[in-house]
């Protein structure tokens, strides 16, 4: 399955200014990155547009301003480090308004091959709201755009996608293009057996990902906070585990149209349980292991047990596809990580293409230390999720087709 959209390799820039959308939305404390993972994954596209001789204009967000500049979001730190990574001088354009007189005087300045980072788009109050005015003032500075940021791709702001109503020539980066054909394709042109594997804490949040998925995989494992909901739906006994009420007649409803469909739901058949919830998270906690048809009142599911754990792992080996999204138990404390921890296990000595899609589980498998064995890790949270979802999000839209 083709991709779909023009790529950056397929984008002409010789000589030609290039505005590209990255997600440098880096965590800092004091002005220092204290990771800078984001920034290293998008120099790939960064120095191609080098090489092919283009002008290479950088935005981004970073953090949450409220109410215009704020000193502590200011990208100056990122061009410093972009500038160590590329081992060229990146100029930042320090406008309060982002596109301003030293942004203008920058880019009037460029050479081919030259970098220059513009200030954080989200000093402008126009980025979220996706207002004309600033993506026009944005496109004014650029021939061609791209857009490398697929953890904001699912947002439509100016500089993910109204930007594009003022520059036609258009084109994805190397990140975005690895989300499109791992992500989008694993999910919508899977090699079968296809499994899912849905975690984390509530229902809620992945209502229409249970339903879209049910529609394409073979196998759909439910884990985490989220399997509690499930079991009450099947009559069980949950203790005082996480638990929808709202959403058990869903459930029911999801158990159902897997049958109807030949997919095979599989849930927890034993629960690590405890008393209450670690407080701190990561506290020394008694945890006993139960059959999930068989919990007792009074106490919390706050992982999945032993024989669970093979069961998902057997199934992750007989699939040809695995995308996981979200954690199994509570991974953040060591007691309750032996589910996740299988999982991650089980993927990563897998043949299968293996997704993680994001968020949570994109932390546990980078902190269980077996990211470098999965096929592919989404950079989005949000974004991953609205993918499984089966919405087209507007930063890929927005892009023209190949």
């Amino acid at each position: 399955m083709g991709l779909g959209k023009k790529t950056v390799e397929e984008l002409d820039v010789k000589g030609k200014r290039v505005l590209v959308r990255c997600d440098f939305n880096v965590p800092m404390k004091e002005g220092v990155i204290t990771n800078d993972n984001r920034i290293v994954a998008a120099l790939p596209t960064i120095k191609k547009l080098i090489e092919n001789g283009g002008k290479v204009i950088l935005c981004s967000h970073l953090g949450k301003p409220k109410n215009g500049p704020e000193e502590k979001f200011s990208l100056a730190p990122v061009a410093v480090r972009l500038s160590e990574l590329l081992g060229q001088n990146v100029v930042f354009a320090n406008d309060d308004n982002v596109v301003g007189e030293q942004a203008k005087a920058a880019v009037a300045a460029m050479n081919d091959g030259d970098v220059v980072l513009l200030q954080n788009t989200r000093f402008r109050k126009e980025e979220t709201k996706n207002l004309p005015e600033f993506s026009e003032e944005l496109a004014s500075l650029a021939d061609c755009y791209v857009n490398d940021a697929f953890g904001s791709a699912h947002r439509a702001h100016c500089s993910t996608a109204g930007v594009t109503d003022y520059i036609k020539d258009t084109a994805v980066g190397y990140l975005m293009e690895k989300e499109i054909r791992y992500l989008g394709n694993a999910v919508n042109d899977p090699v079968r057996p296809f499994t899912a594997i849905l975690g984390g804490a509530k229902v809620a949040d992945k209502l229409n990902v249970i339903s879209n998925l049910l529609e394409k995989v073979d196998t759909l494992i439910i884990g985490g906070g989220m399997a509690y909901t499930f079991l009450a739906a099947k009559g069980y006994e949950v203790g005082s585990s996480l638990v929808d009420n709202e959403k058990i007649d869903y459930c029911k409803e999801m158990m159902k149209k897997a049958e109807e469909k030949g997919v095979k739901l599989l849930l927890p058949v034993d629960t690590a349980v405890a008393a209450s919830f670690p407080d701190p998270i990561d506290a020394p906690i008694d945890v006993k292991m139960v059959a999930a048809d068989a919990m007792p009142a009074g106490m919390m599911g706050l992982d999945i047990g032993p024989e669970t754990e093979k069961l998902f792992a057997d199934a992750v080996k007989a699939s040809k596809t695995v995308v996981w999204n979200g954690p199994m138990g509570v991974f953040e404390n060591p007691t309750l990580a032996a589910g996740t921890l299988a999982v991650a296990k089980a993927m990563a000595e897998s043949d299968a293409t293996t997704v993680i899609g994001g968020g949570d589980s994109a932390a546990a498998v980078i902190q269980l230390g077996f990211a470098d064995k999965m096929t592919h890790i989404s950079t989005g949270g949000g974004a991953s999720l609205e993918y499984l979802e089966g919405k087209e999000l507007p930063g890929i839209a927005c892009i023209q087709n190949a």
